[in-house]
């Protein structure tokens, strides 16, 4: 994994499972920096739970590290983005994560996110030690985030701002069945029709065009024609017992 100049900071985490979680969240956005302060657990980053919840990003889990302040996780970081729901009166602007992100992304800082305890969220002390403090735009009768959810959520904000990845590269489009194979296939479905009773071959009006027609606007692929022939033949089986 390349230098990550991100990094991510949990505050006095109660559930290993969240950690793990967080862990995952970061991996798949390319993050690996994570330092934990003082979780209520000291060997938390070794719990089968967390591990498990890592679900693969347990090399995450093996390079973070356990710290007893904030002070001393914020050692390196430029710019610190405090994670709070509660508006405060006093402290660091408050900014939606994009927002904020657009002009930060451009700059040298080495950036930290901090998280609060799942139950009671950054002290007030916490907060004022950030630059800036984030608050995720969420339904406003209802804004409540799991923490590894919050994580994921500025995960990939940052990401984005960052430039982001590409989506993956989609399988190539099946080829094109040709007019010939089409003709065939139409053929064969006129003669299916006719054996099974549902085509007048003596008044076959204008079903057989409608259906080239139709077979046309489908942009039928190869693989198509041979399952469409087959349900043509089975047809045929069946009107011939």
């Amino acid at each position: 994994m390349t230098a990550d100049p991100t990094r991510f900071i949990l505050l006095h985490t109660s559930h290993p499972g969240n950690v793990g979680a967080v862990a995952r969240a970061m991996k798949v956005m390319g993050f690996s920096d994570l330092v934990l302060v003082a979780p209520r657990h000291a060997d938390v980053l070794v719990q089968e739970e967390a591990v498990a919840m890592a679900s693969g990003a347990a090399d995450i889990l093996v390079r973070a590290r356990v710290v007893g302040t904030l002070a001393e996780a914020l050692d390196g970081v430029t710019y610190a983005c405090a994670t709070a729901m509660t508006p405060r009166d006093f402290g660091p602007p408050t900014h939606a994560p994009r927002e904020l992100f657009a002009g930060l992304a451009g700059s040298r800082h080495r950036v930290g996110f901090v998280f609060g305890s799942e139950r009671y969220g950054m002290s007030n002390e916490d907060v004022y030690r950030c630059h800036a403090t984030l608050s995720i735009p969420t339904n406003p009768a209802y804004g409540s985030l799991n923490l590894s959810q919050a994580v994921q959520v500025i995960a990939y904000e940052w990401r984005q701002a960052l430039g982001g990845y590409g989506a993956p590269a989609r399988a190539p489009d099946p080829a094109l069945a040709s007019a010939q194979a089409v003709q065939g296939l139409l053929a064969h479905w006129e003669q299916a029709l006719v054996e099974i009773g549902f085509l007048d071959p003596a008044a076959p009006k204008k079903l057989v065009p409608r259906l080239n027609q139709l077979f046309n606007r489908a942009q039928v692929t190869e693989e198509e024609v041979h399952l469409l022939r087959g349900i043509a033949k089975a047809m045929q089986q069946a009107a011939r017992k």
